[in-house]
């Protein structure tokens, strides 16, 4: 409750003419999660986006990009937490899903429940399954029917389109 006051105190202060800062952006969509347990899917304009987001992670939330291989930072991380959508801040992946797929992404078997949307992708001439958050369709990576483990499910990654919480946070 007291953050919440620091917050709304916040915004009565913001000189409302001048557009936001990327964290206060941020903060505010976190909030917003907060307050709203059942997530409600976020339209924001391509021009909002880049607003919010670096080019990089633009190019990857919005334009369906893939970072490089054994590049991202979450590819080798193994600490206790949760993963997070880096474009709205949803819930998507508990550490206790991920694991050590040598594909060189990120890789896990399960999702939070409702977080992941399932697309069809036949671009680069194949047949995949695209996962974007359903918050805020976001492309996160593809998930693949490889895995190792008892799902059978290998959700690929973007390490740009998460961030990490540990559990102490």
């Amino acid at each position: 409750v007291e953050i919440a006051a620091d917050i709304w105190d916040m915004f009565l202060t913001m000189d409302h003419e001048k557009p936001l800062e990327r964290d206060t952006v941020l903060m505010v969509q976190h909030w917003n999660l907060y307050l709203n347990k059942n997530l409600k899917t976020m339209s924001m304009t391509d021009q909002e986006w880049k607003n919010q987001l670096s080019d990089e992670e633009y190019h990857i939330l919005r334009e369906k990009g893939t970072e490089p291989p054994h590049s991202g930072k979450y590819n080798t991380h193994f600490e206790d937490g949760k993963y997070h959508c880096k474009g709205c801040g949803a819930l998507l992946f508990d550490s206790a899903s991920k694991f050590e797929s040598n594909c060189g992404w990120p890789s896990f078997d399960s999702s939070v429940e409702g977080a992941i949307e399932y697309k069809k992708d036949s671009s680069l001439g194949m047949m995949r399954v695209e996962i974007l958050c359903s918050n805020c369709g976001g492309h996160i990576g593809h998930i693949f029917d490889d895995g190792p483990t008892e799902t059978g499910k290998r959700y690929c990654v973007n390490s740009i389109s998460i961030n990490f919480k540990n559990q102490d946070s």
